[in-house]
């Protein structure tokens, strides 16, 4: 069915706005995932719509609700509340949570609202979080992405709320109203934009909520014929397949999913390394899509970092303790929640209350609790809002340095206990990123943030052994094979464990980032440096445990979670923090853990010791109660660091590192032989464990998507711009001497070229000046010994400033000189009238990597001038709020026809132009990613 024409303005309105639902408080991003004690070796989505029609991937926590059931199955379909208040329609209200609580909720998570600004027919957002629009290449003569169509077009209605399925589709990690950046680079529209795209995506929304309905079933393409215009059926196809190839539907452990296996592979074979969730995740999807797979553990267990350990004693006492991944953390969008509905098993919720207990073993106060955890989360709001005025200058700083300087500055006068309350906080941040916070990058830390799951987080009775077993049932695994060698070439790959050698078409290597670091495997070739580099630049942290089975319950039943404070800040990430299993692991179970500094020196800490002192601090709460604790059945100590197949727990953003560092371990090699899966290639779900059996269903589909364009002979074109950080540098410092400048404006051009066709790159320098200078003069001079407020002198004192790039043809540009208006005008032209999306400098992609390259072997050993990159006296200085809107808002592609205008960003290449638009999460970085949490 299709939609009466005057009805068509209200409908893009509704699937706009979703201004009708209230802000859900989702709580705190709690990540844990997982670890393996080596003792067990020798045995074993957008959160806001700029319009229905941009293509915009910026995905953040979807607006939903979980059963508030504890023990029950969560509710899986949303549910939509109004929103009391007709006065805010144009605003959108989300909670952001912070990676800042994983023991604890987060009491106060921010939130922030976006108004929503009409132009036309559109809904555009104005934010200041960043946008992430992936790039779209296209032929100037034939473009491939068009204006906002005719009102006159039709737009499909589906028989479900259009709202309710776009924010199922959400919780799955779609952006609710645009495409995502896969979608857009498999190519699942011939055409972006118009009303093809408006019906793709609710086709979409409307094929995840049928399958969100009923996870046990196979949603096939028949079931969507019948009330599917046929003129459509195209888009129906493109949806369902994207949706089945890249395991957002059809996935899992049911029968009806287990019954499309073949029983014969039909495509060529594949050797998958590591038998953890991300490589269980692949063997199968793999093996559904007909492939040989062969898979490597040099355990002998599956799981890897999941591992669920029998415990039992004398009296039939035994329990289930997860040693490793224990929490599964947003459960609405989880997809190993959908794996736990498949078998069946209900999932209980980690309950809020967690008390703190002094070293007395005493409570602590209620009121100075409560005092502690506010100055400890503004300190953390003054770091997000400092990383702002520093710029790329955070990426060298820890969160650490600048926590402790602050700290230091801004900090009340406390007492012990006080201070004891904060170093708990302070592990407990240890905690959440598995790394010292003298490691973390300021400016990094949670850049995941964002991408958070909804829901509650919540453990699974029994173990999440359970999801282990059920995913490497009929898997061929070959356990105890520690690969040593892989090779890799256009013809294959051979993998060697021991002295077999196993040969494949393909190869996927899913070991942990600790793996890599160590060069515990050799790569024949070796692996390109810009991966050998994100391997050294990315954290990898640590977490332990004691587990302890006793006889009988002693503590309370009402808790999940319980911590104790240190006095000794080396110590106090040091069983600062207890979680209580009785309820889940059929057993009287206590967890202790052990984080940051303390975690390390647990490594070497005897496990008598480490047990004694556990007893001790349980002792010093219970007994002067009267509580009586007994002596544990059975104990079992982690030493996650010393295990030769993780090194280590999960990943982390180190000093130096970002986001990026996640995409680039990503990356495949060997035209498409070597791919790699694992929490530490996903920069939206690292450290957790639906984030590793996320990367097994996305490298799935990568190598069938490599595999059949082999079998075609076709090339698949997924070269990632391999200098991305060279040529970041390399544009600072050409920049330092443009070859023409006008107002904010300033290009870089080859002088050998004068054809007008040309390639060159322009910058857009945006300014916005800070009040800052006396106040930190004042506190440089109070704390003039300290490292970290030298190295900010400068970047408070100066103008903040933001560099914006576009790459255009030479005409392009003295065209856009010749503007009369100044600055404003000239953006209004370039991204009104020429329709150009201004990206970051990471966002340029391979095209301009090669004219920066060109232009700067022309310019050879040149020294660069003295040209400050800042603006000079007298210059107009373009606002950030102009940049902010001009961005934010969908940049329209006009077809080349009659009309004069030019295309996009003009590059020859070979003879024939083309186009690239692209805005990627660089467009508006730092400065306005972190605006959202302060």
């Amino acid at each position: 069915m299709v939609l009466p024409k005057r009805c068509v303005q209200v409908y893009i309105h509704l699937c706009s706005g979703f201004s009708s639902f209230s802000p859900v408080l989702f709580g705190y991003s709690q990540k844990e995932t997982s670890m393996d004690p080596p003792n067990e070796i020798p045995q074993q989505m957008s959160s806001f719509p700029p319009s229905v029609l941009a293509p915009c991937t910026p995905q953040q926590n979807p607006n939903v609700f979980l059963d508030s059931n504890a023990n029950a199955t969560p509710n899986w379909v949303p549910i939509p509340v109004e929103n009391p208040n007709p006065n805010l329609d144009h605003y959108l209200s989300f909670s952001i949570p912070k990676k800042r609580r994983r023991g604890r909720p987060q009491r106060n998570p921010a939130s922030f609202r976006i108004p929503i600004v009409p132009s036309g027919n559109n809904y555009f957002a104005s934010s200041s979080t960043s946008v992430s629009v992936p790039s779209v290449k296209q032929n100037v003569e034939s473009p491939s992405v068009r204006p906002v169509p005719d009102i006159s077009d039709e737009i499909i209605v589906i028989n479900k709320e259009p709202k309710t399925e776009a924010l199922i589709a959400l919780s799955a990690g779609f952006p609710a109203d645009s495409l995502n950046e896969d979608e857009i680079e498999v190519g699942v529209l011939p055409v972006l934009g118009g009303i093809e795209q408006v019906n793709y995506i609710l086709i979409r929304n409307h094929i995840i909520a049928k399958w969100r309905e009923n996870v046990s079933n196979w949603v096939s393409k028949e079931m969507f014929i019948d009330y599917i215009p046929r003129h459509y059926h195209t888009l129906l196809d493109s949806a369902y397949n994207y949706l089945v190839s890249y395991g957002y539907i059809n996935f899992g452990v049911a029968p009806a999913i287990k019954e499309k296996i073949p029983a014969e592979p039909s495509k060529p074979s594949v050797i998958v390394i590591g038998a953890g969730l991300a490589g269980l995740a692949a063997a199968r999807q793999l093996l559904r899509f007909g492939f040989k797979v062969t898979v490597l553990e040099g355990r002998k267990r599956a799981g890897g970092r999941v591992y669920t350990k029998k415990m039992e004693g004398g009296n039939r006492v035994c329990a289930a303790a997860d040693l490793g991944g224990s929490v599964l953390t947003g459960t609405l969008g989880n997809p190993l929640g959908i794996v736990a509905r498949q078998l069946g098993y209900l999932l209980h919720k980690v309950r809020d209350k967690c008390p703190l207990y002094r070293l007395d073993g005493k409570p602590v106060d209620p009121n100075t609790d409560m005092k502690v955890e506010n100055a400890f989360n503004r300190l953390l709001d003054k770091a997000s809002r400092l990383r702002q005025l520093m710029g790329d200058v955070s990426v060298d700083v820890s969160l650490g340095a600048a926590l402790e300087t602050f700290r230091q500055v801004h900090g009340d006068a406390v007492n012990d206990e006080e201070m004891n309350l904060f170093n708990w906080h302070l592990a407990n941040l240890e905690y959440a990123n598995a790394g010292l916070l003298s490691n973390l990058s300021l400016a990094f830390w949670d850049q995941d943030d964002p991408y958070d799951m909804g829901g509650d987080h919540c453990f699974l009775p029994g173990g999440n052994g359970k999801l282990v077993q059920a995913l490497a049932e009929n898997v061929p695994i070959l356990y105890e094979k520690i690969v040593h060698t892989i090779r890799y070439s256009s013809d294959g790959v051979q993998v060697t464990a021991g002295n077999q050698v196993f040969e494949g078409d393909m190869a996927l290597c899913t070991v942990p980032v600790g793996v890599l670091k160590k060069g515990s495997i050799k790569f024949i070739p070796e692996l390109p440096q810009r991966k050998l580099d994100g391997i050294k630049r990315l954290g990898f942290g640590l977490l332990n445990k004691v587990a302890m089975l006793f006889p009988h319950v002693f503590w309370e039943t009402d808790l999940d979670t319980f911590g104790h404070l240190s006095d000794d800040p080396s110590h106090r990430g040091q069983f600062f923090l207890f979680y209580s299993y009785a309820t889940v692991a059929g057993g009287p179970l206590l967890i202790a853990l052990v984080a940051g500094e303390a975690a390390h020196k647990f490594e070497s800490m005897p496990p008598t010791d480490a047990v004694t002192h556990v007893l001790q601090i349980l002792k010093g709460i219970y007994e002067p109660r009267g509580i009586n604790v007994p002596e544990p059945i059975q104990t079992v100590c982690t030493r996650w660091g010393g295990d030769p197949f993780c090194f280590g727990s999960y990943s982390n953003v180190a000093v130096g590192a970002s986001g990026d560092d996640y995409d680039i371990l990503a990356e495949s090699v060997g035209d498409g032989r070597l791919f790699f899966a694992g929490e530490a290639t996903t920069r939206r779900y690292p450290a957790t464990m639906h984030g590793a059996f996320l990367t097994g269903l996305r490298e799935a589909a990568n190598m069938a998507h490599y595999a059949n364009a082999r079998s075609l002979g076709t090339m698949v074109d997924r070269t990632p711009s391999k200098n991305a950080h060279s040529c970041a540098s390399l544009l600072t410092d050409l920049f330092r001497e443009p070859d023409l400048e006008f107002g904010s404006f300033s290009v870089i051009f080859s002088q050998k070229n004068a054809d007008p066709k040309s390639p060159a790159i322009l910058r857009v320098t945006l300014s916005d000046t800070r009040k800052k200078t006396h106040e930190v003069s004042k506190q440089d001079q109070q704390h003039s010994n300290k490292l970290l407020f030298q190295q900010l002198q400068s970047h408070f004192n100066q103008q903040e400033q933001l560099h914006v790039y576009t790459l255009l043809s030479r005409q392009q540009i003295f065209e856009l000189r010749e503007v009369r208006g100044g600055d404003e005008m000239r953006l209004n032209i370039l991204c009104e009238k020429m329709g150009v999306k201004l990206v970051g400098r990471k966002g340029l992609g391979p095209t301009a990597d090669s004219v920066i390259a060109s232009i700067k072997a022309e310019r050879g050993n040149r020294k660069p001038g003295t040209t400050s990159t800042s603006l000079k006296p007298g210059m107009s200085k373009l606002k950030t709020g102009i940049l902010k809107r001009k961005l934010i808002r969908k940049a329209k592609v006009i077809r080349k026809s009659n009309g004069p205008a030019p295309p996009a960003t003009v590059s020859t290449v070979g003879g024939k132009v083309s186009e690239e638009v692209r805005i990627t999460d660089q467009v508006l970085p730092d400065m306005l990613g972190s605006g959202s949490r302060s």
